[in-house]
């Protein structure tokens, strides 16, 4: 049996420029064959080589392609292979593996700028949806508190009015001083040079009350609270809180937005008002010190310079930072979705979301500004 065995295993023995083939070329008899039959093949030069297939018993694709390995070798040295005493079928398989041996193997396109762009602009409409529709659902509940104001929970409205009002104060009094100080210290050292430094107090006060103080503001509240929006309902998704509110029948929206929404909309307008006088003073006290405008003859020339109307207009826009700063760190918060990743990268995308909002609409109302001449 064990001889049997032997005789049916594949060989080849070489005459010459003759490679005959010996045995079964089959997937279970060519395991020696296909690991030790280039190293007879190494002490052939001649560049005309027959494959003698005479002595093959049987043969199937594992064969075929064992086959095609050894003529594909000497074809690699410029040598001229030929096949003697081959049959239809054996001529066949071997004409198959050599088809898909030198078809070239299939690639995956990578996608051109026009379709990655028309990929993300796909996914960003789809997000606008998602969006718009978070925002009807805000503005239902919104028209529930007005018909039913026994509705409004001004608990947590006043809650979210210590938080993202009164805690901010510190930090938005200091950098609006600092602001103050370091637009003083540039004004004035160009004025100075033209003898005109007195008019530093109104390039300040106007920058400042307009636009610097209610978009500086917008910023550190946008990283400060709107970040924690995000994260804090994010958090609850992930805890299945929301959900839980929802099996109970309890508006999220209502119960988890408008109170920071509301409060958002109270807190940043009284913030800006800080960030003003801070700005002012840091102003002021850098004017004297560089300059040697006194503190009054500041604030007489501030008062002549400046009108409330230049006040009104920066604080006009704040309530529309707020309700952007809120709807945007609430959406994100609301998208969490699958684990702590995800809690970070939709808190990232809130405060960029919310800071190019910010400056858009900033932009927005200078345009406006500029075309009703105010």
């Amino acid at each position: 049996m064990g001889t049997a065995m032997l005789q049916q295993l594949a060989d080849i023995a070489i005459d010459n420029d003759t490679i005959f083939c010996h045995g079964a070329w089959t997937v279970s008899h060519i395991a020696w064959l296909s690991k030790h039959a280039f190293e007879s093949l190494q002490t052939i030069s001649q560049t005309d080589i027959t494959l003698d297939l005479s002595h093959v018993t049987h043969f199937d694709l594992a064969g075929a392609c064992l086959l095609n390995d050894i003529a594909s070798f000497f074809k690699n040295q410029n040598s001229v292979v030929h096949y003697r005493c081959i049959d239809e079928r054996q001529d066949e398989l071997l004409s198959l593996v050599t088809e898909r041996m030198q078809a070239e193997p299939a690639t995956i396109p990578l996608p051109q700028f026009l379709v990655r762009l028309g990929m993300k602009t796909h996914k960003a409409w789809l997000q606008m949806l998602v969006f718009l529709s978070f925002f009807g659902q805000m503005v239902q509940s919104l028209s529930m508190w007005f018909r039913f104001p026994k509705r409004i929970r001004w608990q947590e409205v006043i809650h979210q009015i210590e938080i993202t009002g009164y805690q901010a104060m510190g930090i938005v009094a200091l950098l609006s001083f600092l602001i103050g100080v370091v637009l003083a210290y540039q004004m004035g050292t160009q004025l100075q040079s033209y003898g005109a430094g007195i008019y530093v107090v109104d390039l300040l006060g106007l920058s400042l009350l307009r636009e610097f103080s209610p978009l500086l503001t917008a910023i550190i509240v946008a990283g400060r609270t709107g970040a924690a929006f995000a994260a804090q309902l994010g958090t609850m998704k992930l805890n299945e809180e929301i959900d839980a509110l929802q099996t109970l029948g309890v508006d999220a929206t209502e119960v988890l937005v408008l109170p920071k929404l509301l409060g958002l909309i109270i807190a940043l307008p009284l913030l800006t008002v800080l960030a003003m006088v801070a700005g002012v003073f840091g102003g002021m006290l850098m004017s004297k010190l560089m300059l040697g405008i006194t503190f009054v003859d500041f604030l007489d020339r501030f008062s002549s310079s400046v009108s409330a109307q230049t006040l009104f207009l920066g604080e006009l826009k704040t309530p529309f930072f707020a309700v952007l700063i809120a709807l945007i760190g609430c959406f994100q918060g609301f998208q969490v979705s699958q684990g702590a990743a995800s809690v970070g990268s939709r808190t990232t995308m809130s405060v960029v979301q919310c800071i190019f909002m910010i400056i858009t609409t900033d932009a927005v109302f200078s345009v406006i500004y500029s075309m009703l001449g105010i």
